[in-house]
């Protein structure tokens, strides 16, 4: 009886510290018909038909509201890890100023930007200070001070 105990204890903590490797799978975003999808047509669809198709888009355009973007992504992690993506389907609809659909294009993966920023410091444009001028830089600038900053006069 002893044994077994013995041989069941450290199969159970193996069990357990293997689930945690376990890969994560996550989905994000429109989910695409391909008939639905192949269905919208530039010159014969307009934007009522193409949202009664494929539904509200994911995003609109952020200075044109004539682009549609529906987008998904499928993911995979390790425990704890940063996820990374492993699929990605942009589907852009352009549409002109009469409504009706300019164009249909389609974006993947290829699009996707791995930005590292420097842990340390991150470079920006301008001077440098230290901390002196950190901390005391702004005497004097604040409006109402006689000698400071504030409207012209």
């Amino acid at each position: 009886m002893a044994v077994s105990r013995f041989l069941v204890l450290p199969l159970l903590a193996l069990g357990l510290a293997a689930s945690g490797c376990t890969r994560i799978t996550n989905s994000q975003g429109y989910v695409a018909d391909e008939e639905l999808l192949a269905s919208v047509q530039p010159g014969v669809d307009n934007k009522q038909s193409v949202q009664k198709a494929l539904g509200r888009p994911t995003n609109m355009g952020q200075w044109d509201d004539n682009v549609w973007y529906y987008v998904s992504r499928n993911t995979a992690q390790l425990a704890f890890r940063r996820p990374t993506p492993k699929a990605q389907n942009v589907l852009i609809v352009k549409f002109a100023p009469d409504g009706t659909v300019s164009e249909v294009s389609r974006r993947g993966l290829e699009q996707v930007a791995d930005i590292s920023p420097d842990k340390n410091k991150t470079p920006t444009l301008g001077r440098e200070t230290g901390i002196i001028e950190d901390l005391f830089g702004n005497i004097g600038q604040v409006g109402g001070i006689p000698g400071g900053g504030g409207p012209p006069q």
